[in-house]
């Protein structure tokens, strides 16, 4: 009876060791945790006037992002 739950609970420790390795991979490579301009613009920008400009210049950013990927998916004569 002891063994029985011993390695019943082995084996959920390791299927759930598994599950937790597998979602921190799948995490890492689609850039969960890629954030780290966020903490530096946050020590950089105190005012609300600073925020905001840093707002729309990572919006003008992802604007010439943009841009530039429609231009490389246009189909050229």
């Amino acid at each position: 009876m002891i063994n029985d739950t011993l390695f019943m609970m082995l084996g959920v420790g390791v299927i759930l060791s598994f599950a937790v390795l597998g979602l921190f991979i799948w995490g890492a490579k689609s850039g969960q945790f890629d954030d780290s301009e966020k903490m530096m613009g946050g020590l950089l920008f105190d005012s609300t006037e600073d925020l905001n400009d840093a707002v729309k210049k990572e919006d003008k950013k992802k604007e010439a992002s943009n841009k530039k990927k429609e231009k490389k998916s246009e189909p050229q004569e």
